[in-house]
């Protein structure tokens, strides 16, 4: 890249420390371009607080912030949901954000004709790949900048002292520097003590959960609560009708406050190394675990076992970075059509930490209780198993007779 020739450049900015330390930085590295910052609100609430006067103070042209919430549910998350995509457990909550995110930015580099796009995202994370996969996919000549792959800052102790060498309001400090990650969906914790796998995380010190409590800090009685799909869907809380930005919120507060949706693996990364992380996504998990009961009414054995398998691709195709890309837009076209009959609704007993399965119907179920029944009844024959067992079992008949007859163990 010829830096010489770089004088717009348009900044994916949250705010937080990497991309607050970016712009000076930027301004010192490439002949003080100008910078226009890029934020996508996806839902996470009080951080886009004085956004647009930090990164004026700091440096930008000017920002845009960018509404993508009810395109980040609808459009990603819920579709993923309908599959039962999961990536080891994780419900992809930084994964899901990142494709819509990085859209918007590579739309507004084109309108406002800059010479590169920024991202902070460091060289070991998953990030980079989707943010500039993503890019690549709306705007494929256009240059990237990933200042992790380029400065001297060797972490985020060095960040921070950059920042306050260069008077950039912070609202972390060095005792409460986690590396999260928030969105409507969820909220990721990494760094800290949880680099090591043996620390538990702090789930019940104050600060540290910010969606709900933990487990032993919710009440002692269970939450009952009752989500309808369409297709697949979620579509209403309670009897109550609501759009999916509302429904996910809602689902958010009563999960958090039963200790809902806490998970804390170690995961398998893109870059092929492990990381550790611990995740919230309260009204997520609960959504996930609904519509998986509601599954199990409506969807005949062949085509569940087999979405299972595809449910694992697309979950792997999300979080390497692969949105954009026919295989995810044929899977999610698969998953559609196994969707028509996933309509009815699903009752949960929340109960501290656990989703307990407490009713489920649909206009559409496959379960009849007079076939199912241990009950007489009068449509299944008994007799008509001894011919199905010894056509089933005829192969390992054979097998068995040929062992024998050839003395084999």
């Amino acid at each position: 890249m010829d830096k010489s020739k770089i004088k717009k450049v348009v900044l994916a900015y949250s705010g937080g420390l990497d991309t607050s330390v970016i712009i000076p930085w930027l301004k010192e590295n490439y002949n003080n371009c100008e910078i226009i910052a890029v934020s996508g609100n996806v839902g996470q609430a009080d951080e886009l607080e004085g956004l647009e006067e930090k990164a004026i103070k700091t440096g930008a042209s000017k920002i845009y912030i960018e509404d993508l919430t009810k395109e980040f549910i609808e459009d990603y998350v819920f579709p993923c949901v309908q599959a039962g995509a999961k990536y080891e457990d994780y419900l992809l909550g930084t994964a899901f954000a990142r494709p819509p995110i990085a859209k918007r930015i590579a739309e507004i580099a084109l309108k406002e004709g800059a010479d590169a796009v920024c991202h902070g995202c460091t060289g070991k994370g998953n990030d980079q790949v989707r943010f500039e996969l993503a890019i690549k996919a709306f705007a494929p000549d256009m240059p990237i900048i990933a200042p992790w792959r380029e400065w001297d800052i060797k972490g985020r102790e060095e960040e921070i002292a950059y920042a306050e060498a260069h008077n950039v309001p912070l609202k972390i400090n060095r005792e409460t520097n986690y590396s999260k990650d928030k969105n409507i969906w969820h909220l990721s914790h990494e760094g800290l003590d949880l680099e090591d796998p043996a620390n538990e995380p702090l789930y019940n010190k104050p600060g540290f959960l910010e969606m709900g409590v933990s487990p032993e800090m919710a009440p002692d009685k269970p939450t009952y609560v009752k989500i309808h799909f369409e297709k697949g869907v979620p579509t209403a809380v309670d009897g109550v009708e609501m759009d999916a930005v509302s429904l996910v919120a809602k689902l958010n507060e009563l999960g958090g406050a039963n200790g809902i949706g806490l998970l804390d693996i170690v995961e398998n990364r893109l870059v092929g190394m492990k990381c550790r992380g611990v995740y919230e996504t309260p009204g997520g998990a609960i959504i996930y675990k609904a519509h998986e009961v509601l599954e199990t009414l409506t969807l005949d054995k062949e085509t569940a076992h087999y979405k299972a398998l595809v449910a694992q691709k697309l979950a792997e195709l999300v979080y390497n970075a692969q949105w954009f890309t026919p295989l995810t837009e044929a899977i999610l076209s698969f998953v559609k059509t196994t969707q028509k009959t996933v309509t009815g609704d699903v009752t949960l007993k929340l109960y501290k930490g656990n989703m307990i399965n407490a009713g489920v119907t649909s206009p559409y179920s496959l379960y009849d209780p007079e076939i199912a029944t241990f009950d007489e009844d009068e449509v299944y024959n008994q007799a008509d198993s001894a011919g199905f067992i010894n056509l089933y079992g005829l192969p390992t008949k054979v097998y068995a007779k040929m062992k024998a007859k050839n003395n084999l163990d």
